[in-house]
């Protein structure tokens, strides 16, 4: 083996909420043709009514979130399908539960400051993470480190050139290269 890591069967983006996990993950599927799955549509009801609130979540109320998430990855590559998952997996221990020992699963970290996101956050609606809870999401980012062969992009430029940069990285053929 040459070193690299397989193909990836699913990819996992994540970042603070706002970052634009969801419009990077949607464009991506779209452009790869896999599968796509937002990591909010996991949560249990009740982690749902406590963000709506302004309560940030604990690591005993992300658990069984990310269990459902990691339970996707795992179906998707049982399948022998391919898929796109949002996760803020904010600290390294999420992201183990998620990717752990699956080296066909691949971590994109979408980085921003805070300002900017802050400013992307004031002109979402119908969202249940309000701005309030940013502070408390860079608190307890944990960038991933190089041991996590992360694929890591800047969010200043537009989605495009973003889902662009992330293909490029992981050097995948796109339906848009297929229809050439």
């Amino acid at each position: 083996m040459n070193g690299q890591p397989p193909p990836p069967a699913v990819i996992v983006i994540m970042g603070v909420s706002g970052s634009g996990k969801t419009t990077i993950a949607n464009e991506l599927a779209r452009q790869l043709g896999w599968e796509f799955e937002d990591a909010d549509w996991f949560h249990p009801p009740a982690n749902v009514e406590k963000m709506h609130s302004g309560v940030p979540l604990t690591d005993e109320d992300r658990r069984p979130w990310l269990d459902a998430i990691a339970r996707w990855i795992d179906e998707t590559r049982g399948a022998g399908r391919h898929g796109v998952v949002t996760c803020s997996a904010l600290k390294r221990r999420y992201r183990a539960i998620l990717i752990g020992d699956r080296p066909d699963v691949r971590l994109v970290y979408l980085k921003g400051d805070a300002s900017l996101i802050a400013r992307r956050i004031a002109t979402r609606h119908e969202h249940f993470m309000p701005a309030s809870l940013l502070a408390s999401q860079f608190e307890a980012l944990e960038e991933p480190g190089p041991d996590e062969h992360p694929i890591i992009v800047s969010i200043e430029p537009s989605p495009r050139e973003i889902v662009a940069r992330i293909i490029a990285a992981l050097g995948l053929p796109t339906n848009n290269t297929l229809m050439r």
